[in-house]
C-alpha cells in the first residue's frame, strides 16, 4: 500500500471543482469544442503571466516543441542541439521536424545544459538550442546564448510553469518556449495540452499556421505552410484558466515541501537538488535526489509505502531508439545523473506528515 503517492492530483482539483463542472457545462452546451474565446482567453492570460506578448496554444507539449522549432527553421539538412537527460519527447520534437539532433552533455551542478560545452557543438547547419529547464529549475540561459551566438534558443520549459531567472519567468527566457500541459505539470490539463510563448509575431503566426493544417488567417481552406493538427481544445484551455489562477500558490506549496525535504533529510548520504539559481527561483516539478545503489534504494521506498520514482533512468543516446546520437561514456555528467537520479514525491498540497514519512522511509532505506 502507498501512504505517500509520487502526485496527487485530487487538492487541487478539489480547489477548481465547483468551475470546472459549470465550465464543462457552458462548453458543451454551447458546442463551441475548438478555437473559442476559452482558448482566446487562455493564450492572453498565458502570456501575460510569462511576460511575452504572444502565447499560442497546442494539442501537447512535443507538439509545441515541434512547431516551434519549424517556425525557427528547424528541418531536413539542418541541427538542433539539446541535452541527453530530458525527456524522450525534446529529441523526438527534433527528429520530427526532420532536423538531427545533437546532444551536449549537462553541468553536474545545475543538470542543465552545460554553456562550456554548447559552443563546439554549434555549426553552420545549427538552426536552433533547446535547453531544457529539467525538474523545474531555469537553465543558465544568459550563459547558453553568449555561447549559441545567433542561433536562437528555445526552452523547453514543460517542467518549469512559473520559474524565474534575472527578472523574467521561464517562456520569457528564449526566443520562444514550448510548455506542456499534460495533467501531473506544475500547471496540468485534464489530459494533454500544450502551448508557444514568444515575443515574435511572425513566428506565433507562422505556429497558429501549422497548428491548424497550414491555414491561412481567416481563411481554413488556404494552406500556405504544410501544417498538422494540433489545436488546444477550448475545453482545456478553460480548465487551464481556472488552474493559472492558482499557480503561484501552488508553486509556493511546492518550495515549501522542497524546504522541509532539505531539513529532514540533513546529514543523509544523499546529494540533494541544487539550490536555486543566482537572481532566480526553480519550481520544483520534481524532487529528485542523487543517491548510491538508486534501484536498491528505490526497491525500499516502495515497499515502506513512498511512491518514488526515476526521471529518468536512461539518456537520450542509450534509448534503443536514438543509438545513433552517442554511446556509453560519451556524456557522462548524464549517465551518472541517470544512475543515481530519485525523485521523491512532491505536489501541492502534500503535507508535512507525508514529508516526514518520506524523509524518514529514505533513512531506513540508507540504513
Amino acid at each position: 500500500m502507498t501512504s505517500v503517492p509520487l502526485v496527487d492530483l485530487a487538492p487541487q482539483y478539489a480547489q477548481i471543482a465547483p468551475h470546472a463542472r459549470s465550465v464543462f457545462d457552458r462548453i458543451a452546451s454551447g458546442g463551441a469544442f475548438t478555437f473559442g474565446a476559452e482558448l482566446e482567453g487562455f493564450e492572453a492570460e498565458f502570456a501575460a503571466y510569462c511576460g511575452t506578448s504572444e502565447c499560442v496554444g497546442v494539442a501537447n507539449g512535443t507538439d509545441a516543441l515541434k512547431l516551434a522549432l519549424q517556425a525557427l527553421g528547424a528541418g531536413p539538412g539542418t541541427e538542433v542541439v539539446t541535452v541527453p537527460m530530458t525527456f524522450i519527447a525534446t529529441v523526438e520534437a527534433i527528429a520530427a521536424t526532420g532536423a538531427e539532433p545533437v546532444l551536449v552533455d549537462v553541468d553536474p551542478e545545475t543538470r542543465c545544459m552545460d554553456p562550456d560545452r554548447l559552443a563546439a557543438a554549434i555549426g553552420p547547419r545549427t538552426a536552433a538550442v533547446v535547453p531544457v529547464h529539467l525538474y523545474g529549475r531555469p537553465a543558465p540561459m544568459a550563459e547558453l546564448a553568449r555561447a549559441a551566438g545567433d542561433v536562437a534558443l528555445l526552452e523547453d520549459a514543460a517542467q518549469a510553469h512559473g520559474a524565474d531567472l534575472d527578472g523574467a519567468r521561464a517562456g520569457a527566457l528564449g526566443r520562444a518556449a514550448a510548455f506542456s500541459f499534460y495533467p501531473t505539470k506544475n500547471l496540468g490539463a485534464m489530459g494533454d495540452a500544450g502551448a508557444v510563448t514568444t515575443d515574435d509575431p511572425e513566428l506565433a503566426a507562422t505556429v497558429r499556421s501549422l497548428r491548424h493544417h497550414g491555414a491561412a488567417p481567416g481563411d481554413a481552406n488556404r494552406h500556405e505552410l504544410a501544417g498538422w493538427t494540433a489545436r488546444l481544445d477550448n475545453l482545456q484551455a478553460a480548465l487551464l484558466r481556472l488552474k493559472l489562477a492558482h499557480l503561484d500558490a501552488w508553486n509556493r506549496m511546492r518550495r515549501e515541501a522542497a524546504a522541509a525535504y532539505r531539513a529532514a533529510l540533513d546529514g543523509l548520504p544523499v546529494r540533494l537538488p541544487p539550490p536555486d539559481p543566482p537572481d532566480g527561483s526553480q519550481v520544483f516539478h520534481l524532487f529528485v535526489l542523487e543517491v548510491d545503489d538508486r534501484d536498491g534504494v528505490l526497491e525500499s521506498l516502495r515497499s515502506d509505502g513512498v511512491g518514488a520514482a526515476v526521471h529518468y533512468p536512461t539518456p537520450a543516446h542509450l534509448q534503443p531508439a536514438w543509438r545513433a546520437l552517442g554511446e556509453a561514456g560519451d556524456f557522462p555528467a548524464a549517465e551518472r545523473l541517470a544512475q543515481r537520479a530519485l525523485s521523491l514525491p512532491i505536489f501541492p498540497g502534500i503535507t508535512e506528515e507525508q514529508v516526514g514519512r518520506a524523509a524518514g522511509a529514505l533513512r531506513r532505506a540508507l540504513g
